[in-house]
């Protein structure tokens, strides 16, 4: 029985992670459920979960909450609470599903406590890899990936040696305007930005998608979590979204993941590993006749993959900054303040003012963040 803290759990991620937790009741419990402010749906978690602790980092729903939790569950709150839970002696893994910047504290606070990282957040390894694999490293602490495509990748590198690795071949959907033109682009609304054809996602991850900056952080994340150069990291366009991810091996060969478009997967799988368990998802009928599509991402409608190729080499601070400024620029967008095309444009100036810090601890990291969301601000209109 492993006792699990879900970061989000009231978030897409999270919701699937106590559906997986719900169907191994025999191998899993949850130790502790952590929301921000969705006090009811985690109230109805707790119910059917029953775990341990409860917690709530907005303080207002946690004081909504407090009469709203089965017995036997504890209810803390803000982010010493969470902290408080993740270090508990109970716990092994803390599965990672907050999204955006706001999941790097918790992260880290689970490397430092030792506890296995199931890792959702990427933002936590594009603005601190270097701070986190090295912390990593130093307290023997497993890093699982969450996001299909790096437990696709995952998967894939156990047919063979590092040194045997030539490439890893990151596939994306294309999102939503992978057809249309760049006057369609430059005219899209928040609602047509949301509409991804394969994956039902959180709003941000969404609009990500949209601008393939989610690939661009993805790029960031896989140059940490595999460490591995960024020039042997690929991104192919693959619309059907059923090969997850690829690597290329010295000898030609190409191994892939394949599976229906399901998060239950991979973090069943980050949540059972060594173990595979049953039932996660149906597998694919490869008795049904389909095509399978690859296509070079194109980096001029879609700027915002170069963005993070570049900050990806660039190392340091570039990748908090450039996070920053999307997350900026994408709240912008969905409260319709800004056209769609600007959000990659803001991102590119503000990564252009940046001064690079090369090395950053902790602290200089989120002082890159909050400089470069100050600075976003700034290009905006308000």
């Amino acid at each position: 029985m492993k006792n699990i803290v879900l970061l989000g759990s009231t978030g897409s991620i999270g919701r699937s992670a106590a559906d997986v937790i719900a169907r191994h009741a025999d191998r899993f419990r949850a130790f502790g459920l952590v929301a921000r402010t969705s006090w009811r749906e985690l109230a109805a978690q707790a119910e059917r979960l029953r775990p341990r602790y409860c917690a709530l980092t907005d303080e207002a729903a946690w004081r909504e909450a407090r009469s709203a939790m089965p017995a036997g569950t504890e209810l803390l709150c803000g982010l010493d609470g969470v902290k408080e839970i993740i270090a508990r002696a109970e716990v092994e893994v803390v599965l990672a599903g907050i999204t955006g910047a706001a999941g790097l504290p918790t992260s880290l606070h689970a490397v430092e406590c030792g506890k296995t990282l199931a890792l959702a957040n990427k933002e936590s390894l594009v603005m601190a890899g270097c701070v986190i694999m090295r912390l990593a490293a130093s307290r023997g602490v497993a890093i699982l990936p969450v996001d299909s495509e790096h437990s696709a990748i995952f998967q894939c590198l156990r047919s063979g040696r590092a040194a045997e690795v030539r490439k890893l071949i990151l596939t994306a959907s294309g999102g939503p305007f992978l057809n249309r033109s760049a006057a369609e682009i430059a005219a899209a609304t928040p609602d047509q930005a949301l509409k991804h054809p394969t994956w039902n996602m959180g709003a941000k991850i969404t609009i990500d998608s949209a601008t393939l900056f989610n690939k661009a952080l993805e790029v960031i994340e896989a140059r940490w979590l595999f460490g591995v150069d960024v020039d042997r990291i690929q991104v192919v366009v693959h619309p059907q979204s059923i090969i997850h991810s690829m690597v290329e091996f010295i000898d030609g060969s190409t191994i892939a993941q394949l599976g229906r478009p399901d998060m239950k997967v991979p973090i069943q799988l980050a949540l059972s590993y060594p173990e595979r368990l049953e039932g996660a998802a149906e597998p694919y009928r490869f008795d049904e006749p389909r095509t399978f599509t690859f296509s070079p991402p194109d980096l001029v409608r879609f700027p915002g993959l170069r963005l993070g190729f570049e900050a990806a080499r660039a190392g340091g601070t570039a990748g908090a900054v450039l996070n920053a400024a999307n997350e900026v620029a994408v709240e912008r967008f969905l409260k319709r303040e800004i056209p769609f095309p600007r959000i990659a444009a803001v991102v590119e100036e503000v990564l252009g003012r940046h001064t690079l810090i090369p090395t950053p601890d902790v602290p200089a990291i989120l002082d890159a963040d909050r400089w470069a969301r100050e600075e976003t601000a700034r290009c905006l209109p308000r």
